[in-house]
């Protein structure tokens, strides 16, 4: 459709149609009249609201949105189609690892191109916009979210979700591209106490420093829409907040496109205590800018009479109809209101071999080596091996964002090494129960409740006995470990984010018959492994791997792939460290170089400062050693021409080749603000074959130098900086540069 016939579409609709393309309603809404009665009453909305409907969430199958499509075409005056939205995070039907799985291969190409094939897969079976990438920074491992992000640095949240975009809407190839959503604007990440949904506060800087930039990068990579977070900003919930949404997004980042809150969104206005009702909430967002309202009766009961009442200008309420319309336009709905999706269609991509090849490929690049004390990589049928826990054989290795997938299609590790070992090498029992009690796990959208344990009494004395038995007769045991899916995620904060109990009672049990234990962690956030540390002889950090995760995990254990994932996250010693990351702020009393002495010093009386493994972090089969760290200069001026050129040499001293991530950080020495005493500004990912040299180069420039001054102005300040390189944020070689004016 031409701009013209756009408009003169626009121009035929009355204000009650322009109010239902504001208005997104679940499939439960559009079915027949008799079994669409009780949701619409539950929703408070009206047969003339779904009419006039601008939108659906979370109907996928290409059978079904062809069929709400249809009976909704023939009811809308103006053949206005739908828009069909899903939460397709890190994968539809092929699985890719979880985000921060993702984050941990520091390989935002890479995951450019798998996100191109998760469209293809979405859309072919109905998907026209995906509610991705989120792009909130990780700081607290409490938070049950952690899964769905990239890592908890600023710089790297900036790569991946410019990735993610791209890789989504991948330059609007018809029918196999969708619209990408940001999410969740804004600070989501930074709860209070890590607790899900709750206040976020904190200083003007901090957020504009380090909180922006991922979704900034976002936005300027051309994503389509942006939702709206639950928190409050400045304590003026997101959904209502005309400074973040308006005059940040749209008027200072040119965002054009279409702002949606996030489920009811609008109607918590009034939970929060910020409209007194609905009329008032619908007014405080249509003023922010909000253009959909997700899953409430706000907007579709109240905004004509705001209207009437001289609260809200229509001119309002066109603005955002029209940037609905233009994105279906920009879509092709009006020529093809089914985006190409048919079962033929989504027969022939899903699970596709090349897709499961390009998660399996990548699942293998997000897995961190935490620990190796000289067992991994595991010999093939020279070595009996148990495979032993509750994740061994489990199908629930896709996390709990992948909420449309077919779980039928994962592979267990217990499917991998029957594949690659000979029976008299290879045992398996489950061992334990995922947790003593699975009351406090609830219910969760379209993952049922589970209101007790999988495991009658008598199942667990047997499992448990099996499980010693095995253990006894094997060389080494292969434990598969961690939380149990529901207890990451949206709603899964924690206060102990230690291993669920029956599993560490089971892997004591084991380390006391003398056996070597290889712990394969399966989790959604960092967690705090002090008390199981010293028992496992390795640990590879699985996380949730996706569709090919058995395959993958047996390729890194046995040594086909060289483990080559780097945290993006700091592991806590404990949970009492929460909030924990690596970018910490200089204090006037630090632990170590104070003036201070003894007790008197920024630090815990019970447990170190650090992380037990700290950001950028990961083991691999060969072994690098980083030497020579050198400046071209010692000086950068302002001039936009003008950079230091860092090089270091890593070398590969062992045997092996392997991928090696190497990280620059700065330091700004002194500040009009007081600065973090360390910053991720760059790095590259090298492969080194055995015994082989590489001298790496990095480019500091003047814009690297840049932060919010004491006056908010953002800009570099002459000074003394120090530069430190090295393969994670503990482990760096440093040298001394200065910016003059």
């Amino acid at each position: 459709m031409t701009e013209q016939q756009l408009l003169d579409l626009f121009h035929q609709m009355t204000l009650e149609e322009k109010i239902g393309q504001l208005v997104q309603l679940d499939g439960g809404c559009f079915g027949t009249d008799a079994m669409a009665v009780g949701p619409r009453e539950k929703l408070g909305v009206t047969e003339e609201t779904v009419r006039n409907c601008g939108s659906v969430l979370n109907v996928l199958g290409a059978e079904k949105v062809h069929e709400i499509q249809d009976h909704f075409l023939a009811e809308n005056r103006l053949k206005i189609p739908l828009l069909f939205m899903a939460d397709v995070i890190y994968g539809y039907q092929t699985v890719f690892p979880i985000p921060l799985g993702l984050g941990s291969t520091w390989n935002p190409n890479l995951i450019r191109e798998d996100y191109k094939l998760i469209a293809e897969e979405a859309c072919s079976d109905g998907d026209m916009v995906t509610f991705s990438p989120p792009a909130d920074l990780i700081r607290d491992a409490r938070w049950g979210r952690c899964l769905e992000m990239p890592g908890e640095d600023p710089v790297l949240i900036s790569h991946f979700s410019k990735a993610m975009v791209e890789g989504f809407q991948n330059t609007w190839e018809k029918g196999k591209s969708v619209a990408s959503c940001l999410k969740h604007f804004a600070g989501y990440g930074a709860p209070e106490a890590g607790r899900e949904y709750n206040t976020v506060d904190m200083s003007k800087r901090r957020f504009l420093q380090d909180f922006l930039p991922g979704y900034k990068s976002a936005v300027d990579a051309g994503c389509e829409l942006v939702m709206t977070s639950f928190n409050t900003v400045d304590e003026i919930p997101a959904t209502a907040n005309k400074w973040l949404m308006d005059d940040i997004l749209r008027k200072e980042w040119g965002f054009n496109g279409v702002i949606i809150t996030d489920y009811a969104a609008i109607s918590e206005l009034k939970a929060h205590g910020v409209a007194a009702d609905d009329a008032e909430a619908a007014k405080l967002a249509m003023n922010a800018t909000v253009d959909i309202d997700m899953k409430t009766s706000c907007y579709a009961n109240n905004l004509a009479d705001l209207v009437a009442r001289h609260e809200i200008d229509e001119a309002q309420i066109d603005a955002a109809c029209y940037r609905i319309l233009t994105l279906k336009n920009k879509l092709g709905l009006f020529e093809d209101p089914y985006y190409g999706c048919s079962v033929e269609k989504r027969d022939s991509v899903i699970c596709s071999p090349e897709k499961i090849s390009a998660a399996r490929k990548t699942a293998n690049r997000s897995m961190v080596l935490l620990k190796n004390d000289d067992i991994l990589p595991l010999k093939r049928n020279k070595q009996k091996i148990a495979l032993i826990g509750p994740y061994a054989d489990s199908l629930d290795i896709v996390g709990m964002w992948a909420v449309h997938a077919d779980h039928k299609h994962s592979i267990t590790i217990k499917q991998a090494m029957e594949n690659i070992l000979d029976n008299e090498y290879f045992t398996f029992t489950k061992g334990c129960d995922f947790l003593d009690d699975y009351s406090s796990l609830g219910e969760f959208g379209f993952i049922p409740t589970i209101a007790n344990g999988k495991f009658t009494p008598e199942q667990s004395v047997i499992e448990h006995e099996n499980a010693l038995t095995l253990a006894k007769e094997a060389d080494v045991v292969v434990l598969a470990m961690g939380e149990h899916m529901l207890q990451s995620g949206e709603s899964g904060s924690r206060t102990d984010i230690t291993l669920p109990e029956p599993q560490k009672q089971l892997l004591h049990e084991i380390k006391a018959l003398g056996k070597k234990i290889v712990l394969v962690l399966f989790n959604g956030r960092p967690l705090a492994l002090t008390d199981i540390i010293e028992d496992c002889d390795a640990v590879l950090e699985a996380w949730f791997p996706g569709t090919a995760g058995g395959l993958s995990i047996c390729d890194c254990l046995f040594g086909d792939y060289n483990p080559s994932g780097r945290l993006t996250v700091s592991f806590p010693y404990h949970v009492g460290q929460e909030p924990l990351y690596y970018s910490q702020f200089a204090t006037g009393r630090p632990a170590n170089g104070s003036t201070h002495s003894g007790r008197f010093v920024s630090r815990y009386l019970d447990c170190p400062n650090e992380a037990l493994f700290p950001f950028g972090y990961g083991l691999s089969y060969h072994k690098a050693e980083y030497s020579n760290l050198t400046l071209s200069q010692t000086k950068i001026s302002k001039s936009a021409d003008d950079s230091i050129q860092v090089s270091i040499t890593v070398t590969n001293t062992s045997g092996t080749s392997g991928t090696e991530t190497v990280q620059l950080y700065l330091r700004d020495l002194v500040g009009s603000v007081v600065r973090p005493i360390l910053e991720l500004k760059d790095f590259k990912q090298i492969y080194l074959g055995a015994h082989e040299t590489k001298k790496i180069t990095f480019t500091i420039t003047e814009e690297m130098l840049r932060f919010y001054t004491k006056d908010y102005t953002y800009q570099s300040e002459p000074g003394n900086f120090k530069v430190f390189v090295g393969p994670n944020s503990a482990e760096l070689l440093e040298a001394d540069f200065s910016l003059t004016i």
